[in-house]
């Protein structure tokens, strides 16, 4: 049996390879992919080499080993259905739908421990959403809203409005949102900003010099642009908290601390999927913020941010749109046969 799989080959070249699927081993499983998402902020950096060489993919996930270079096979984030099992599988495991880290292929082989099985309620176009929803949980945790806080994210991406969509439930005073796409904005307005400007308009600056203290308690940088940093570091009051849950790659962000970073007291944090905070670690673990997941996915069902679905053999086209025309597409789901 053959698969297919998107390989990065070198600067915005992309190639679908076929390759042989091996053997089952004990306690594995064989999953038809019928969904994966591209993490358009990672892979973009990736398609036009702007990764770091010397990083590692991702520890924490057994389907991205080894460091970032060329020829790559990535993703993380498919949903497929189990055809068959390796020895010592339940048999209950059979045509389940479950989720996976893994990289963009039409079959993937897996341990049951490296899945997870989806809620019946559940439809794999939201839970192909998994990734991005935990990065939102985990950014709206390191964040720490409090009550009647000022509240602003800078990028409207999948992240940014996710992002949004949580921080809405929380009873804040203000939820401003900046993004450069008029559409991305009025999708940040549907799921619960209070306003969403475009950045370094002279609305924006008027809204954040109308606040207590002289900005935001509380700011999101998550547009994958530096200067964004910058700009919210100007976005935010005296004492406030900036969350950075952009990965920059290669880029580098130059900013101002001369000035209102120095005299405010600002505080910059690093905010990453891959770990829990380790205040938090005492009564959290992976588990129980997947459990959350699952349910702001149900009460969110970010299918609805799905702008493009393409077959495999399109992925080229897909990652060049994605580069070369971003406002025209928010989330693009790779489709399987």
């Amino acid at each position: 049996m053959n698969k297919h799989a998107v390989y990065f080959t070198a600067h915005r070249q992309i190639e679908i390879r076929e390759e042989s699927v091996p053997a089952l081993q004990p306690g594995e499983i064989l999953v038809q992919t019928l969904l994966s998402a591209i993490s358009s902020g990672t892979e973009c950096l990736i398609y036009q080499g702007l990764f770091p060489t010397d990083l590692r993919l991702d520890e924490n996930l057994p389907g991205l080993t080894g460091t970032f270079a060329y020829p790559l096979k990535y993703g993380y984030s498919a949903v497929g259905r189990v055809l068959s099992l390796g020895a010592g599988v339940e048999k209950t495991w059979l045509n389940r739908l479950v989720f996976a880290f893994v990289p963009h292929q039409s079959h993937f082989i897996t341990s049951v421990a490296d899945v997870q099985p989806l809620p019946e309620d559940l439809a794999p176009e939201d839970a192909v959403f998994l990734p991005n929803m935990e990065t939102a949980v985990n950014l709206v945790m390191d964040g720490a809203p409090i009550i009647g806080e000022n509240i602003t994210v800078f990028g409207q991406g999948v992240i940014g409005l996710l992002t949004t969509a949580l921080l809405a439930r929380f009873p804040m005073n203000s939820l401003v949102t900046l993004d450069p796409v008029p559409t991305r904005r009025q999708r940040s307005l549907q799921l619960g900003a209070t306003a969403s400007l475009a950045p370094n308009s002279p609305e924006a600056d008027q809204v954040f010099s109308s606040l207590p203290r002289g900005g935001a308690d509380l700011t999101f940088e998550l547009s994958g642009s530096p200067v964004a940093l910058d700009q919210a570091i100007q976005a935010t009051g005296f004492a406030g908290r900036i969350v950075i849950g952009s990965w920059y790659g290669q880029k580098h962000a130059n900013l101002d601390l001369g000035g209102r970073f120095h005299r405010n007291r600002l505080q910059m944090i690093s905010s990453q999927v891959s770990s829990l905070a380790p205040g938090l670690s005492g009564r959290w673990d992976k588990a129980r913020r997947f459990d959350l997941v699952w349910q702001m996915l149900r009460m969110i069902q970010p299918s609805q941010l799905i702008t493009q679905r393409m077959p495999l053999d399109q992925a080229a086209r897909a990652y060049q749109m994605l580069a070369e025309q971003p406002a025209e597409a928010l989330q693009v789901v790779f489709t399987y046969d």
